[in-house]
């Protein structure tokens, strides 16, 4: 224990590296984490090292351990939801340990020292924040993803059944841009609300912007006519 950080900026330090660790997994290094969590593996828990970091392993022995102990068993419901969920659920996980393992090295600050540590610990967002676009990166003055603003207008931004009309080949055009529609997701069987920013023609490429905040808020997509997507019938 002589190499536990003691004082508040060691603390915030110590989150930090942690935190850009399981940042990585879940983000940069996404698909070897998934690869790693084998559900036919023992539980297995996704651990943020101080040095910035990641593993998945098997939980320490020690009873009790020396760290508070991340969420055992992660890799067991990769394959039972769809891939965003199942991130943003160990991203959940992940911040709830992150946490814990701060104010177990602040065990011994006063109160006003753990409402100081509380603030530089809040600069940072969430991995569940990052994970679901609610939230960039680059820190706490990072504004939130640009979200249509017919999102206000009372239409669901995710269901299980569409609303608008099929899209036809005479709606590929200029008329799309701004418009509304709606996109098929296969994995999770959900329609999902977006804004059609721009299309082109040739490559029959379209930039749309998804009104859910578990979605990408900005990405290129085909438009196949009749394969997944329909139109809202919204005014542009």
């Amino acid at each position: 224990m002589s190499d536990f950080p003691r004082d508040i900026e060691q603390i915030a330090e110590d989150y930090a590296a942690r935190r850009s660790g399981l940042l990585k997994a879940l983000t940069d290094d996404v698909e070897e984490f998934f690869k790693r969590c084998d559900p036919e593996r023992d539980n297995l828990c996704l651990y943020g090292h101080k040095d910035g970091s990641w593993s998945v392993d098997l939980p320490v022995e020690d009873v009790p351990p020396e760290l508070p102990e991340p969420c055992l068993g992660v890799n067991f419901a990769r394959d039972g939801m769809s891939k965003r969920d199942w991130l943003a659920l160990v991203a959940v996980h992940s911040d709830a340990w992150l946490m814990a393992v701060a104010y177990f090295y602040a065990v011994k600050l006063d109160a006003a020292g753990r409402s100081r540590l509380h603030k530089l610990l809040n600069a940072h967002p969430t991995l569940f924040e990052v994970v679901t676009n609610r939230r960039s990166k680059s820190g706490a003055g990072a504004p939130a993803a640009k979200r249509p603003k017919f999102n206000a207008m009372g239409r669901p931004t995710e269901s299980a059944t569409p609303s608008g009309t099929p899209l036809r080949e005479a709606d590929l055009g200029s008329g799309l841009r701004n418009r509304a529609a709606e996109l098929f997701w296969p994995d999770d069987a959900m329609w999902y609300l977006v804004e059609v920013q721009s299309f082109n023609p040739k490559t029959r490429q379209a930039k749309i912007l998804y009104a859910s905040a578990w979605c990408p808020s900005e990405t290129p997509h085909a438009l196949p006519p009749g394969q997944g997507w329909e139109t809202v019938g919204l005014s542009h």
